[in-house]
This record gives structure tokens, C-alpha cells and sequence, in this order.
């Protein structure tokens, strides 16, 4: 990518090195052969040119002859967070999906998904062989949790250090590559989590040479990161575009960014960042989507048909829908969850009908604070929804899946609802063929660190360990990590064969009968009475109404066949009693 600050660059004469080490008194580029001192050049930064360093060749920068770190700016670390930095020739791989230019919006169902589980490989390379499995499912976006390079063999993603470096754990760059050549070439668009809100616990030595790099506030992970600098917004900025360029994905989702907003200053970074994809976009051709994740309910952040980007985002994660559909299916209030327990099934007919539950309400949970914006003016397709995801999982004290806490045929029901539903769909990996295998959380710490996690899981979840004892999965040990390996095999095995086909069977549906409606859609409005009778319709960008009449309880209630007018597109035409966890779409004018 050029005028990339961060990083080496690579030419055909050899390899420019920076580092941006305005606390730094001497840095040496630190080789096989030995050092060299670089030169310090205005605003901090430090700078050698190496004729004759190509591609693969090892380095590290030593701090005022006390320190040896890795460039924060490496592009690969094949000997983990603290060992040498590498490197790389993003431009040797041959493309083989040379026209993909992506796919539009209204195409998405995403799959979240975690490389290292994924497959019993745990890499790259072997994602490919299930790549038909998600086509065949009728997924069209792969998204990839975090691949930023983390301390360790194992880890969720959220603790990387370096991010401009996919993790060696899961194969080296051009792995990745393939893995995203190959389902372009079957027409699937591939995501990437990222995370600009903090730093992993190990292995970032940034603080040390640039401690302006930080904020004196905290995020609940860590010290904050100072966007209001620029060459800090630089960073963030260019890791972006490194991941959408070097690596060709077809968009980011951004993680917790309401711990961004809040120590942003007077610079709005994520604004400019936006803009800067929308120069790539208008330059390429491309379609690039931007999603972020954000407890504060933003509205104003978000625009689904601002193409290309200026400034604003595709979509949200929708938490508020996720919170309410587990209310209702499992009867749990703890936590979050107490936001939602006094009418959970209303909070699903206002986020049917205009996106976000809270839209400026007191949450108790937050604090007693107003959380939200008004969302009903945005497009369905602002809000990527979704039963299950690696938090909703895995911040579990077992892991366990909404298939362990609720019965199938309501589950089935929310499935209906969701996959159809004009806003975006998202499943998380195994969730298709209704997998019932855990994602505790794990990392791979070492000592003192391995220590304070095991201390702070303990004090976190007190009540567990008092209840189930040595029965708590320990994060450190490599078996948690291996029991959310994914159970392939149950997807042929009963129930999970019949589970996938409920999915496929509406994915076809979305895909031939929905998805071509999306563009100019708008939210309508909804309705549910106190037996569980739900009724919801949008109007397309057609001008048809898509329908939904469902009965969201366990027990039959009435349900007027009119309630769902014009060409029945699943369930067929109701009568006038409703089955328990019924759902029924029709479109029509």
C-alpha cells in the first residue's frame, strides 16, 4: 500500500524502515548480520533506508541500547508477539479472482467465525475445504475474528498487539490470501473483526518509546488509545486500508467502538477512517462494507446506502435484538439481560419495526444513562442481526449455545424470523446445523499474566466457581480451547441435518425473494399482544409489503388468516389458530 507511514516498505533497491519513537533517544535497525543507528527525522519518527533487504528477511528495533521490540508496524511474526518482525512482499501472490469487485449490500448473510476453531487444523488453508459447505448453505460473507498477532498459540483475537500481522498460529500471509482468493472465486465476500479500542495484555512495547500513543483514561481492557493525535489516527487509519488492499477483504467490522467515541477528542477518527475507504471504493471500483459494533446505539454513525463511503457506516451489530430473542427463549434476566425482562416481546416488535429497543431510554445496566438514538428513519439493512455470536457465547461461564438453553422449535422460530427479516442476517459458525459444541473463552498466557487471568476470571464469575468448582472450564488449558473445536460431523447426523436444511430452505428464500427487494427498503411498523401473536411489515423498494405474522409463545393462539396478506413466501397461509413458534412471510402490494 503506498505512503503508508507504518512498516517497512519494500522496493525493488531494497527495505525503508520507520518507527515512530518520539520517546526514544537512539533506535537501531537490529539485523542477522547486526545493527544500524536510523536516523531521527522531525515529529518523532525514525527512518533507515537498507539497500539489498528484501522480502523475508528478520529484524527488530533496539531502544536506546536497552531494548529489543518488533516493529509495531510488522507485517508477520513467525516467532510470536516478542520475537522478530518480518518482511513481507504483499505484492509476490497471484491473484486468481482477479475481477471480484465484491458484492452489494443487500446480498449479505454472514457466518461468524474464529480460524483457530473453525477446522481441527485450525489454519488458513484448511477454512478452504469448507468454504462449498457455506455456499451451499447459502452464506455470502465470511467474517473472521480477529487475526491481529497475539502472545501465544491460542487466543479469541481480541488480545492482539500487532495488527498489521495476521497471527502465525493460523499459517503465514499468503495462506490468508488463499483462503480469501478462494472464496472470492465461489462468490463469497470475506470480513475481518478489528480492534482499535485497546491493546492485548502481552507484547506491546509501544508505551515505552511513544507512551503519547496512550490516554491517562482506561478502557475495561486497558489504556486508552489517543486518536487525537494524528500520527495515531495514521495507524489505525492505514491498518484498515492495509487489511482491505494487501489482503483484498470486502470489509471490517469494528470492535466496542464506543470505547473509541468516548476518547476521541475533538477528531472523530472513525469519520475520517470512513472517508478514507470511500476514496479507496470511488478509486477501485469496489464494494467495500463497513460494520461497526456499538453499545452506545449510535444512529447517527450509520447510513446502509452512503456509497461510497463518506464518513458513516453500513451497518450496526444489533445487540438489543440478540438481548431480546434470548429473554424470551431462555428466561435468563442476569446482567444485560435485566434491560430487557419486563416485555422482551415487545422489545422485538420495536426492533422489527424501527431497529434499535433503546433509542434514548434509561438503561439500567449502563448506569441509569440514556442509551440510543432514534433508528426508525435508517434502512433495515443498518442493523446486522443475529441470535448468537463469539460474546453472546463465550462471555458464558461454560460457552454454552442457545441450543443448550432453549428449546429447538423456538429457536427454529427465531431462526425464521431473523433469516428472512429485510435487516441483515448473521450466524455464528456451527450455528446452522444447530451446533451444541461450546467457544469458552482461552488464551495461552504464560506466569504472571496466566496467573492474573485465572485470578480475574475467579472474582468475575465468583458465583460459579462457589456452585461448580474445578467444573468452570480454566482459560489456560489448551482442552477449553480444544472443546469449541467444531463438530463438522453433527451437521450430517439428526437433529443437525435437519436444522441446516431449516437454514438452507431460508437462506433460498431470502436469497430469491427478499434480497432483491432490499435496495430502498424501509421500515414499517409492528405489533404483539400479550399471547405472543407478532406482526411486522416493511415496505420494499418496489413499494410491496413484506408481511410477517408469527406466534411467538409456546402455546396455540388465534391468528387471523389476514394478518398476512398477498403471496405467501414461507409457512404457507395461516389459519385462524396459530401453532406454537409459527411463523408465516407473505409479500404483496
Amino acid at each position: 500500500m503506498s505512503g503508508r507511514q507504518f512498516g517497512p516498505r519494500l522496493s525493488e533497491h531494497g527495505t525503508s524502515f520507520r518507527l515512530w519513537a518520539p520517546a526514544a533517544r537512539r533506535v537501531d535497525l537490529v539485523l542477522d548480520d547486526g545493527r544500524r543507528e536510523m536516523q531521527r527525522r522531525d515529529g518523532g519518527w525514525y527512518a533507515l533506508d537498507a539497500p539489498g533487504i528484501g522480502a523475508g528477511t528478520r529484524y527488530k528495533f533496539r531502544i536506546d541500547d536497552e531494548l529489543d521490540v518488533p516493529d509495531p508496524g510488522s507485517d508477520f511474526q513467525p516467532e510470536d508477539v516478542s520475537g522478530p518482525s518480518e518482511v513481507i512482499d504483499h505484492c509476490a501472490y497471484v491473484w486468481r479472482a482477479k475481477d471480484w469487485r465484491g458484492r452489494p449490500w443487500q446480498d449479505a448473510v454472514f457466518l461468524e467465525s474464529h480460524v483457530g476453531t473453525f477446522t481441527e487444523e485450525g489454519t488458513y488453508r484448511a477454512m478452504i475445504d469448507k468454504l462449498d459447505h457455506l455456499v451451499e448453505t447459502g452464506i455470502t460473507a465470511l467474517e473472521l475474528m480477529p487475526l491481529a498477532d497475539f502472545a501465544g498459540r491460542r487466543n479469541w483475537g481480541y488480545d492482539g498487539v500487532l495488527l498489521y500481522a495476521p497471527d502465525s498460529v493460523y499459517g503465514r500471509p499468503d495462506d490468508l490470501r488463499a483462503l480469501i482468493d478462494e472464496a472470492h472465486l465461489r462468490g463469497l465476500m470475506v470480513f475481518l473483526d478489528v480492534v482499535y479500542n485497546h491493546f492485548g495484555p502481552e507484547g506491546n512495547y509501544i508505551a515505552r518509546y511513544a507512551p503519547t500513543f496512550f490516554t491517562d483514561t482506561h478502557t475495561p481492557w486497558g489504556s486508552a488509545i489517543d486518536y487525537r493525535r494524528p500520527e495515531v489516527r495514521a495507524f489505525a487509519i492505514e491498518n484498515a486500508l492495509h487489511w482491505l488492499t494487501d489482503y483484498r477483504f470486502d470489509g471490517l467490522r469494528f470492535d466496542a467502538v464506543n470505547h473509541i467515541l468516548s476518547n476521541e477528542g475533538e477528531i472523530p477518527m472513525l469519520h475520517e477512517l470512513s472517508a478514507a475507504v470511500g476514496r479507496l471504493v470511488a478509486r477501485t471500483g469496489r464494494h467495500i462494507h463497513l460494520v461497526l459494533e456499538n453499545g452506545d446505539n449510535r444512529a447517527s454513525m450509520l447510513d446502509a446506502a452512503e456509497e461510497p463511503p463518506r464518513g458513516k457506516f453500513r451497518a450496526q451489530w444489533n445487540d438489543d435484538y440478540h438481548h431480546v430473542w434470548h429473554v424470551m427463549l431462555t428466561g435468563e434476566t442476569a446482567g444485560y439481560y435485566g434491560d430487557y425482562q419486563d416485555n422482551p416481546r415487545a422489545g422485538l416488535a420495536r426492533a422489527l419495526a424501527s431497529g434499535f429497543v433503546y433509542q434514548g431510554e434509561q438503561a439500567a445496566f449502563w448506569g441509569g444513562i440514556r442509551r440510543g438514538e432514534p433508528s426508525g428513519h435508517l434502512a433495515p439493512g443498518a442493523f446486522v442481526n443475529f441470535l448468537q455470536n463469539h460474546d453472546q457465547i463465550g462471555n458464558r461461564v461454560f460457552g454454552d449455545r442457545l441450543e443448550a438453553l432453549a428449546p429447538p422449535e423456538g429457536i427454529a422460530a427465531a431462526l425464521a424470523v431473523t433469516l428472512l427479516a429485510p435487516t441483515v442476517p448473521m450466524l455464528y459458525m456451527g450455528e446452522e446445523w444447530g451446533s451444541k459444541q461450546p467457544f469458552p473463552f482461552f488464551c495461552d498466557f504464560q506466569g504472571d499474566l496466566a496467573h492474573a487471568v485465572r485470578k480475574g476470571r475467579r472474582k468475575e464469575y465468583e458465583w460459579a466457581y462457589a456452585k461448580y468448582g474445578d467444573e468452570v472450564p480454566d482459560p489456560l488449558d489448551i482442552e477449553t480451547f480444544r472443546s469449541a473445536i467444531i463438530d463438522w460431523d453433527a451437521r450430517n447426523e439428526l437433529p443437525g441435518r435437519e436444522r441446516l436444511a431449516l437454514v438452507r430452505d431460508l437462506l433460498a428464500v431470502r436469497h430469491s425473494k427478499v434480497a432483491p427487494l432490499l435496495p430502498g427498503a424501509t421500515f414499517g411498523a409492528a405489533d404483539v399482544t400479550d399471547e405472543g401473536r407478532l406482526t411486522a411489515h416493511w415496505t420494499m423498494g418496489d413499494g410491496s409489503q413484506l408481511r410477517l405474522l408469527a406466534n411467538v409463545s409456546d402455546k396455540e393462539i388465534a391468528g387471523p388468516s389476514n394478518d398476512v396478506s398477498g403471496t405467501p413466501i414461507w409457512g404457507g397461509t395461516p389459519g385462524y389458530r396459530l401453532p406454537p413458534w409459527s411463523v408465516y412471510w407473505s409479500i404483496g402490494g
